[in-house]
């Protein structure tokens, strides 16, 4: 399962690749030769009310909706296909909320008898191409902000929910 991945292409050609409009806004990320879990990352989602593909930044770890705390992202950072759509912290994202998470290469690790332990493999397309990971994303909000985004009528009371949009990879 990809626990790191690098993305050090230019988002102009993220949005090229994945024909992303032009007028859409193009999000600030910084190239990554280690991306982590918890880190942002891009993401292609398609936007409905649009009718067109949007790219936006999401941490990496799924965190459902329903969840209490920020940290159940940790262990879902990734999401094997088989079964995903009976899992809880998947079936809702998997019909409804899927992605997909541009990067250049992702690694894996093998066990090897040496001191360290373990040597990482980076795998990538054959022509070092940029490539896409399937992503499920979410939006969740902390116990203590829920509260605050039943009113519409705030400004300045939406402002300080705090909101995580998250992804996990299959």
């Amino acid at each position: 399962m990809c626990g790191r991945a690098r993305l050090s292409s230019d988002v102009s050609e993220i949005k090229l690749v994945f024909s992303i409009p032009p007028h859409r806004p193009t999000p600030n990320i910084a190239p990554s030769w280690n991306v982590a879990p918890t880190d942002p990352l891009p993401v292609v989602r398609y936007d409905a009310r649009a009718g067109e593909r949007s790219l936006d930044v999401m941490r990496w770890g799924l965190v459902p909706f329903w969840a209490k705390d920020i940290k159940v992202g940790f262990s879902n950072i990734n999401a094997k296909a088989e079964g995903i759509e009976g899992k809880p912290a998947f079936r809702e994202e998997f019909q409804r909320r899927r992605c997909l998470v541009p990067v250049d290469n992702f690694y894996e690790w093998k066990w090897k008898k040496t001191a360290a332990g373990k040597q990482p493999y980076a795998i990538a397309l054959a022509d070092r191409r940029l490539m896409a990971l399937a992503g499920l994303w979410e939006t969740w909000r902390s116990p203590a902000a829920r509260g605050c985004a039943a009113s519409r009528s705030s400004r300045r009371r939406q402002t300080s929910c705090a909101r995580s949009s998250t992804i996990g990879c299959r």
